[in-house]
Protein backbone atom coordinates (compact mmCIF):
# COMPACT_ATOMS: atom_id res chain seq x y z
CA UNK A 1 0.00 0.00 0.00
CA UNK A 2 1.38 3.38 -0.95
CA UNK A 3 1.56 5.77 1.99
CA UNK A 4 3.03 9.28 1.82
CA UNK A 5 5.83 8.33 4.23
CA UNK A 6 7.84 11.30 3.06
CA UNK A 7 5.20 13.65 4.40
CA UNK A 8 6.72 15.40 7.40
CA UNK A 9 3.81 14.98 9.81
CA UNK A 10 1.79 11.80 9.34
CA UNK A 11 -1.02 11.87 11.91
CA UNK A 12 -1.94 8.25 11.15
CA UNK A 13 1.61 6.98 11.60
CA UNK A 14 0.36 5.24 14.74
CA UNK A 15 -3.03 3.80 15.66
CA UNK A 16 -3.71 6.59 18.15
CA UNK A 17 -3.01 10.31 18.34
CA UNK A 18 -3.36 12.61 21.34
CA UNK A 19 -2.56 16.31 21.29
CA UNK A 20 0.75 16.78 23.14
CA UNK A 21 0.29 18.53 26.48
CA UNK A 22 2.94 21.11 25.62
CA UNK A 23 0.95 22.49 22.68
CA UNK A 24 -0.78 25.63 23.90
CA UNK A 25 -1.21 29.22 22.84
CA UNK A 26 1.02 31.88 24.35
CA UNK A 27 -1.48 34.60 23.46
CA UNK A 28 -3.82 35.91 26.21
CA UNK A 29 -6.78 35.91 23.83
CA UNK A 30 -10.11 34.04 23.55
CA UNK A 31 -9.80 30.80 21.53
CA UNK A 32 -11.80 32.17 18.60
CA UNK A 33 -9.54 35.20 18.24
CA UNK A 34 -6.52 32.89 18.21
CA UNK A 35 -7.96 30.44 15.70
CA UNK A 36 -10.05 32.35 13.17
CA UNK A 37 -7.35 34.75 11.85
CA UNK A 38 -5.12 31.71 11.19
CA UNK A 39 -8.04 29.85 9.64
CA UNK A 40 -8.79 32.78 7.34
CA UNK A 41 -5.17 32.94 6.14
CA UNK A 42 -5.12 29.21 5.41
CA UNK A 43 -8.40 29.40 3.47
CA UNK A 44 -7.29 32.46 1.46
CA UNK A 45 -4.00 30.80 0.56
CA UNK A 46 -5.76 27.54 -0.37
CA UNK A 47 -8.29 29.46 -2.46
CA UNK A 48 -5.51 31.12 -4.45
CA UNK A 49 -3.98 27.74 -5.24
CA UNK A 50 -7.38 26.31 -6.16
CA UNK A 51 -8.09 29.19 -8.54
CA UNK A 52 -4.69 28.60 -10.14
CA UNK A 53 -5.58 24.89 -10.35
CA UNK A 54 -2.58 23.80 -8.30
CA UNK A 55 -4.45 22.79 -5.13
CA UNK A 56 -3.48 19.12 -5.23
CA UNK A 57 -3.56 16.29 -2.73
CA UNK A 58 -0.39 17.46 -0.99
CA UNK A 59 -1.74 20.99 -0.63
CA UNK A 60 -4.99 19.66 0.80
CA UNK A 61 -3.13 17.60 3.38
CA UNK A 62 -0.94 20.58 4.25
CA UNK A 63 -3.81 23.05 4.70
CA UNK A 64 -5.83 20.49 6.68
CA UNK A 65 -2.90 19.84 9.00
CA UNK A 66 -2.34 23.57 9.50
CA UNK A 67 -6.00 24.00 10.48
CA UNK A 68 -5.71 21.15 12.98
CA UNK A 69 -2.57 22.68 14.45
CA UNK A 70 -4.27 26.09 14.65
CA UNK A 71 -7.13 24.49 16.58
CA UNK A 72 -4.63 22.90 18.95
CA UNK A 73 -2.94 26.27 19.41
CA UNK A 74 -6.35 27.69 20.30
CA UNK A 75 -6.60 25.10 23.06
CA UNK A 76 -8.47 22.16 21.53
CA UNK A 77 -7.28 18.69 22.51
CA UNK A 78 -7.62 15.86 19.98
CA UNK A 79 -7.89 12.15 20.63
CA UNK A 80 -7.94 10.06 17.45
CA UNK A 81 -8.09 6.26 17.58
CA UNK A 82 -8.35 3.29 15.22
CA UNK A 83 -6.19 4.76 12.48
CA UNK A 84 -4.58 1.38 11.80
CA UNK A 85 -7.99 0.33 10.45
CA UNK A 86 -7.55 2.74 7.53
CA UNK A 87 -4.48 0.75 6.49
CA UNK A 88 -6.11 -2.68 6.65
CA UNK A 89 -7.75 -2.44 3.23
CA UNK A 90 -6.00 -2.23 -0.11
CA UNK A 91 -7.79 0.20 -2.37
CA UNK A 92 -10.82 2.43 -1.85
CA UNK A 93 -13.30 2.25 1.03
CA UNK A 94 -16.44 4.11 2.12
CA UNK A 95 -15.95 6.13 5.30
CA UNK A 96 -19.38 6.60 6.92
CA UNK A 97 -20.06 8.52 10.12
CA UNK A 98 -22.07 11.10 11.99
CA UNK A 99 -21.64 14.77 11.03
CA UNK A 100 -21.36 17.13 13.98
CA UNK A 101 -19.47 20.25 12.87
CA UNK A 102 -17.16 21.92 10.37
CA UNK A 103 -14.20 20.43 12.20
CA UNK A 104 -14.33 16.98 10.63
CA UNK A 105 -14.57 18.35 7.09
CA UNK A 106 -11.31 20.29 7.49
CA UNK A 107 -9.37 17.86 9.71
CA UNK A 108 -10.16 14.41 8.27
CA UNK A 109 -8.17 15.09 5.06
CA UNK A 110 -4.86 15.31 6.94
CA UNK A 111 -5.63 12.04 8.74
CA UNK A 112 -6.92 9.92 5.85
CA UNK A 113 -5.47 11.46 2.68
CA UNK A 114 -1.80 10.57 3.29
CA UNK A 115 -2.88 6.91 3.34
CA UNK A 116 -5.82 6.84 0.92
CA UNK A 117 -6.83 9.44 -1.68
CA UNK A 118 -10.25 10.54 -0.50
CA UNK A 119 -13.17 12.75 -1.56
CA UNK A 120 -16.25 14.07 0.24
CA UNK A 121 -19.90 13.91 -0.68
CA UNK A 122 -20.89 17.58 -0.31
CA UNK A 123 -23.93 19.79 -0.67
CA UNK A 124 -24.00 21.86 -3.85
CA UNK A 125 -24.02 25.12 -1.89
CA UNK A 126 -20.57 24.31 -0.48
CA UNK A 127 -19.14 24.37 -4.00
CA UNK A 128 -20.45 27.89 -4.61
CA UNK A 129 -19.37 29.62 -1.39
CA UNK A 130 -16.86 32.48 -1.75
CA UNK A 131 -13.34 31.19 -1.00
CA UNK A 132 -14.57 27.71 0.06
CA UNK A 133 -16.17 26.89 -3.30
CA UNK A 134 -13.01 26.67 -5.44
CA UNK A 135 -11.26 24.68 -2.70
CA UNK A 136 -14.10 22.15 -2.53
CA UNK A 137 -14.29 21.89 -6.32
CA UNK A 138 -10.55 21.30 -6.59
CA UNK A 139 -10.72 18.05 -4.62
CA UNK A 140 -13.10 16.07 -6.87
CA UNK A 141 -16.20 16.09 -4.60
CA UNK A 142 -19.41 14.21 -5.22
CA UNK A 143 -21.98 17.00 -5.32
CA UNK A 144 -25.61 16.57 -4.23
CA UNK A 145 -28.48 19.03 -4.06
CA UNK A 146 -30.22 17.68 -0.93
CA UNK A 147 -33.59 18.75 -2.35
CA UNK A 148 -34.49 15.58 -4.26
CA UNK A 149 -33.52 12.34 -2.55
CA UNK A 150 -33.95 10.23 -5.70
CA UNK A 151 -31.77 12.54 -7.80
CA UNK A 152 -29.13 12.57 -5.05
CA UNK A 153 -29.13 8.77 -4.94
CA UNK A 154 -28.51 8.60 -8.70
CA UNK A 155 -25.75 11.24 -8.51
CA UNK A 156 -23.97 9.55 -5.63
CA UNK A 157 -24.15 6.16 -7.29
CA UNK A 158 -22.84 7.46 -10.63
CA UNK A 159 -20.16 9.83 -9.35
CA UNK A 160 -19.25 7.50 -6.50
CA UNK A 161 -18.57 4.66 -8.92
CA UNK A 162 -16.37 6.98 -10.97
CA UNK A 163 -14.33 8.08 -7.92
CA UNK A 164 -13.87 4.51 -6.76
CA UNK A 165 -12.68 3.47 -10.23
CA UNK A 166 -10.14 6.31 -9.98
CA UNK A 167 -8.85 4.72 -6.79
CA UNK A 168 -10.38 7.28 -4.43
CA UNK A 169 -12.09 6.51 -1.15
CA UNK A 170 -15.23 8.43 -0.19
CA UNK A 171 -16.30 10.17 3.03
CA UNK A 172 -20.07 10.25 3.35
CA UNK A 173 -22.19 11.67 6.17
CA UNK A 174 -25.72 10.22 5.86
CA UNK A 175 -27.24 12.89 8.12
CA UNK A 176 -29.09 15.72 6.38
CA UNK A 177 -27.01 18.44 8.03
CA UNK A 178 -24.36 19.10 10.66
CA UNK A 179 -25.76 18.62 14.15
CA UNK A 180 -24.63 17.58 17.61
CA UNK A 181 -27.64 15.25 17.63
CA UNK A 182 -27.11 11.82 16.12
CA UNK A 183 -30.62 11.15 14.82
CA UNK A 184 -30.64 7.45 14.00
CA UNK A 185 -33.89 7.68 12.02
CA UNK A 186 -32.40 10.21 9.58
CA UNK A 187 -29.12 8.29 9.20
CA UNK A 188 -29.80 6.86 5.75
CA UNK A 189 -28.33 3.81 4.02
CA UNK A 190 -26.84 5.64 1.03
CA UNK A 191 -23.23 4.89 1.98
CA UNK A 192 -23.84 1.19 2.46
CA UNK A 193 -25.69 1.01 -0.88
CA UNK A 194 -22.78 2.69 -2.65
CA UNK A 195 -20.26 0.37 -0.99
CA UNK A 196 -22.30 -2.72 -1.92
CA UNK A 197 -22.71 -1.70 -5.56
CA UNK A 198 -18.97 -1.13 -5.93
CA UNK A 199 -17.82 -4.09 -3.82
CA UNK A 200 -15.80 -2.00 -1.37
CA UNK A 201 -15.84 -2.19 2.44
CA UNK A 202 -17.08 0.42 4.87
CA UNK A 203 -15.01 1.97 7.65
CA UNK A 204 -17.24 3.63 10.26
CA UNK A 205 -16.22 6.93 11.83
CA UNK A 206 -17.53 8.20 15.16
CA UNK A 207 -17.14 11.92 15.78
CA UNK A 208 -17.45 14.17 18.80
CA UNK A 209 -16.46 17.56 17.42
CA UNK A 210 -18.73 20.01 19.22
CA UNK A 211 -15.60 21.84 20.42
CA UNK A 212 -16.11 23.78 17.18
CA UNK A 213 -19.76 24.72 17.49
CA UNK A 214 -22.00 25.41 14.53
CA UNK A 215 -22.53 29.14 14.11
CA UNK A 216 -26.05 30.59 14.28
CA UNK A 217 -25.83 32.61 11.04
CA UNK A 218 -22.77 31.05 9.39
CA UNK A 219 -22.25 27.43 10.42
CA UNK A 220 -18.51 27.60 9.78
CA UNK A 221 -18.05 30.43 12.29
CA UNK A 222 -19.12 28.93 15.59
CA UNK A 223 -17.63 29.09 19.07
CA UNK A 224 -14.28 27.39 19.72
CA UNK A 225 -14.55 25.71 23.12
CA UNK A 226 -11.36 24.13 24.55
CA UNK A 227 -13.33 22.69 27.48
CA UNK A 228 -14.73 20.10 25.05
CA UNK A 229 -12.31 17.41 23.87
CA UNK A 230 -12.31 16.38 20.20
CA UNK A 231 -12.79 12.64 19.65
CA UNK A 232 -12.44 10.83 16.32
CA UNK A 233 -12.60 7.04 16.11
CA UNK A 234 -12.21 4.76 13.08
CA UNK A 235 -13.78 1.31 13.21
CA UNK A 236 -12.79 -2.02 11.72
CA UNK A 237 -13.48 -2.41 7.97
CA UNK A 238 -16.89 -3.95 7.30
CA UNK A 239 -17.60 -6.05 4.22
CA UNK A 240 -21.10 -5.56 2.82
CA UNK A 241 -23.19 -8.72 2.48
CA UNK A 242 -26.84 -9.33 1.69
CA UNK A 243 -28.83 -6.11 1.41
CA UNK A 244 -26.43 -4.27 3.72
CA UNK A 245 -28.93 -3.65 6.54
CA UNK A 246 -26.84 -5.56 9.08
CA UNK A 247 -23.72 -3.59 8.17
CA UNK A 248 -25.64 -0.30 8.29
CA UNK A 249 -26.70 -1.18 11.83
CA UNK A 250 -23.07 -1.91 12.74
CA UNK A 251 -22.10 1.62 11.65
CA UNK A 252 -24.88 3.06 13.81
CA UNK A 253 -23.79 0.93 16.77
CA UNK A 254 -20.18 2.05 16.34
CA UNK A 255 -21.20 5.71 16.48
CA UNK A 256 -23.60 5.28 19.41
CA UNK A 257 -21.18 3.11 21.41
CA UNK A 258 -18.46 5.73 21.08
CA UNK A 259 -20.75 8.65 21.93
CA UNK A 260 -21.75 6.77 25.08
CA UNK A 261 -18.11 6.07 25.92
CA UNK A 262 -17.32 9.77 25.49
CA UNK A 263 -20.11 10.72 27.85
CA UNK A 264 -22.50 12.12 25.24
CA UNK A 265 -25.35 9.64 25.21
CA UNK A 266 -27.64 12.67 25.34
CA UNK A 267 -26.67 13.41 21.72
CA UNK A 268 -28.23 10.14 20.51
CA UNK A 269 -31.79 10.47 19.21
CA UNK A 270 -33.62 7.18 18.71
Amino acid sequence: MKIYKEYKNLIAQNDEYTTPAEIKSKLPLPPGLIFYPKFARIIINSNRKAVKKVYDRYNWIDSSLKIMQALEKAGLKFHITGMDNIKKVEGPVLFIGNHMSTLETVVLPCVINPIKPVVFVVKKELTTYPFFGPINNARHPIVVGRSNAREDLILVMQQGADRIKEGRSIILFPQKTRSTDFDIKSFNTLGVKLAKRNSVPVIPIALLTDAWANGKKIKELGKIDPSRKVHIAFGEPIEITGNGSEQHQKVIEFVTDNLKEWGREDYIKY
